[in-house]
Parts: structure tokens; sequence; C-alpha cells
């Protein structure tokens, strides 16, 4: 067998380091496009991490804002009453139907417990209107379309959030945070709450 000679030894060397180089940009391309993208999600509200919820035994944050029906919602007109605020992240979808429609047919069970129930997502009015109607939810639907009760609240990082998380909290009669419940499954989520009126 012809021996290689220094030339062709030099040629393979140059083209390993070339391909090694290559490859390192490559991983570095994609790592940083990653990031980048995982970055702009989170500009975007596409993205969040998990929620900063409010300590129970806290005062929960005053708000009031337009429902679904027209009407304006005040958390401290409903002092003397237990208040179920469940954020969802988008109307007349299949989780947030499950989880509406469950409130909706044990809603006669939360107000022989003394609590009333509060929807709330980043819904306009028109949407939420559309979404309570279709499945006759007889509680209103918050209409936070500036983000201003899900920043409060921990439903989202971002004014620019495009949904709301999917947490609820249990407000008691005096305006404190009885309970907080960052992970929410749909179809047993509301057994769950009825459990700590």
């Amino acid at each position: 067998m012809r021996p290689y000679g220094a030339s062709a030894c030099t040629g393979f060397v140059a083209c390993a380091r070339a391909l090694v180089e290559t490859e390192r940009q490559r991983r570095w391309n994609i790592r940083e496009n990653t990031e980048l993208r995982s970055i702009l999600r989170k500009l975007l509200g596409r993205e969040q991490g998990p929620p900063k919820m409010l300590e129970p035994g806290t005062a929960a944050p005053e708000f009031s804002v337009k429902a679904h029906d027209g009407t304006t919602v005040a958390l401290s007109a409903l002092r003397g009453k237990k208040i179920v605020l469940w954020f969802f992240p988008k109307a007349d979808t299949p989780g947030c139907t499950i989880e509406g429609n469950s409130f909706r047919d044990r809603y006669d069970q939360f107000t022989a417990r003394g609590a009333r129930i509060l929807g709330c997502s980043f819904d306009d009015a028109a949407d939420n209107k559309a979404f309570a109607e279709k499945f006759g939810y007889p509680f209103p639907l918050l209409c936070d379309t500036t983000r201003t009760v899900g920043l409060a609240y921990g439903a989202c990082d971002s004014a620019s959030a495009r949904n709301a998380r999917r947490i609820t909290y249990v407000i008691d009669e005096h305006g404190r945070i009885a309970h907080a419940l960052p992970k929410v499954d749909p179809t047993t989520h509301i057994a769950q709450v009825l459990s700590l009126l």
C-alpha cells in the first residue's frame, strides 16, 4: 500500500478541524436559536414559567373589572362571601369548557356553602358573553383584557401574555386568600374546590 505523504496528512487534519468547527457552530446555533425562541415566546406572552401564587392568609388584591354581561364586579363589594376565583386560558376551548360546565352543574352546591363563583380570562366581553350564553353559565366571567387581575394574582407574568394560567383561588369572607391552587385538572377540580369550602 502506498503511504500517505505529508501534504495528504495535513489535508486530513485541516478537513477534520473544519468538520469539528462546523459541528461546534451547528450546536451553538441550535442552542442560540433555542434560547432566542424561548426569549421571544416569553416576550410575546406565549411561554410562562410556573405561577407565582399568592400565599394563603394574605390579603386578596382588590379589583374592579367588567364581566361578560356588562356589569362591573368589584371584590370589595363581595365582602362577607366566599369567592372562588378561577382563571381559565381561553373561552370556549375544551379544557375551559369542561371546567366551566362543572362549575355550572354544581353551582347550587357552591351557593349552599355561601360561595360566589367568578371566572376570569383575558378574553373580551364578546367572546366571554358567547361562551357564557352557549353553555348557560349562571356566574360572571370577568374580562381582564388589561391583564391587571391576572398580574395581581399570578395568572400571567406580563401584560402581553396571550392567555391566563389555569389556576384557582378561594378567598374568604374577610377578603383574604384561603387557598391557592396552582395545578388544576378540569375533570376533578370542582370536587377539590368544594372540599375546601
